[in-house]
């Protein structure tokens, strides 16, 4: 069982109430992502709004306490107060074809950026390589970054990264597995002079010290998200105390998810590039009446908690299977008893 963070909350609230205010919903998408074609996610409602609780399958309940603890901050705690009103949003363009490329842009509107993935199972450096010069040609101005996903090894990443920089690349995210990973890969590309700032994603959010990444100078800059991280307050904690640019990012989240990276992204004392939050386009169908989705590049970061409310209706129609419910709820329940075993021992180790 991985690590857990301390809780956000000022004590967490009892798994009744949770799941008194608990929908489980699934959600189709426009595309595929992550190998999927729909979401699923569990959403609770507590006394400050919404929240969402959405780790992938795959994740333990270790790694998936720090997602219910995100969630219970946004529902019960609310986001801290705003520095900025207006977030700057990319368009994610997923591993698909060259020539769906341009319909896939469409959906987010005008950008200024773009983060293209590659390294996808099954597919060549071929595919990135004509999936990025898709992107490029349709908006030729764009800062583009490429998302690998820990996808490669250090000399494919080497390699790709060299033939991917003429396209004009801000930065590439998690090219390779691991922070040494990311610190050879940093030093190869600047011995070489291939101009690719490195960006760190999984080694932040998934390593037991997500500090280390700016130790070992592994990378240029961090990619957070909230609720991987434990919630918005956590997440600027870390930002602060690493001492590098942060790009902020979501899950493929609901409207109510993808608030709490807005409210990260908008209290930030510093957004030097554009964030992560746009994945609300790849939803077909939303929980809200109002989904968050970029206008001329941008996410509000006004009224959050408001625009967040899942609407009952919605919840409604796209609940999930009831055995998906059931799942979902068992799930709870066990990360929930992991945030109250951390809490106990905050506590003992204060008395």
């Amino acid at each position: 069982m991985g690590p857990v963070p301390a809780h956000p909350v000022p004590a967490l609230p009892p798994l009744s109430a949770i799941e008194a205010g608990a929908a489980v919903v699934r959600l189709p998408l426009t595309v595929r992502f992550r190998g999927v074609t729909e979401r699923e996610a569990l959403l609770v409602r507590g006394p400050a709004g919404w929240g969402e609780f959405a780790p992938f399958p795959e994740y333990d309940d270790g790694e998936a306490s720090r997602w219910l603890a995100s969630a219970l901050e946004a529902a019960w705690e609310g986001f801290p107060t705003p520095v900025r009103t207006s977030v700057p949003v990319n368009a994610t363009v997923p591993a698909v074809a060259p020539d769906r490329v341009r319909d896939v842009l469409a959906a987010f509107g005008p950008v200024s950026a773009v983060k293209v993935k590659v390294a996808e199972a099954g597919q060549s450096l071929a595919d990135d390589i004509g999936r990025v010069a898709a992107v490029r040609e349709v908006l030729p101005e764009a800062a583009l970054r490429v998302d690998a996903n820990a996808g490669w090894s250090v000399p494919e990443a080497v390699e790709a990264l060299g033939q991917l920089e003429p396209y004009g690349l801000e930065y590439a995210e998690q090219p390779v597995p691991g922070i040494n990973g990311l610190a050879e890969v940093r030093a190869l590309l600047a011995a070489r002079g291939t101009p690719v700032r490195i960006a760190a994603d999984e080694a932040v959010r998934k390593a037991e010290d997500p500090l280390r990444v700016a130790r070992a100078r592994a990378a240029d800059l961090i990619v957070v998200k909230a609720a991987p991280l434990g919630g918005v307050r956590r997440a600027l904690g870390i930002v602060r105390k690493a001492g590098l640019p942060a790009v902020v990012s979501s899950a493929l989240d609901t409207s109510v998810g993808l608030a709490a990276g807005v409210a990260l992204a908008a209290a930030l004392p510093s957004l030097p590039y554009a964030c992560g939050l746009g994945t609300g386009a790849l939803l077909a169908h939303d929980v809200v009446a109002e989904p968050l989705v970029p206008v001329r590049g941008a996410l509000s970061a006004e009224r959050l908690a408001q625009r967040a409310m899942a609407d009952p209706e919605l919840v409604q129609r796209w609940a999930a299977p009831e055995e998906r419910r059931e799942w979902w709820l068992e799930r709870l329940r066990r990360c929930h008893a992991v945030l109250a075993a951390a809490e106990t021992g905050q506590r003992d180790a204060c008395h």
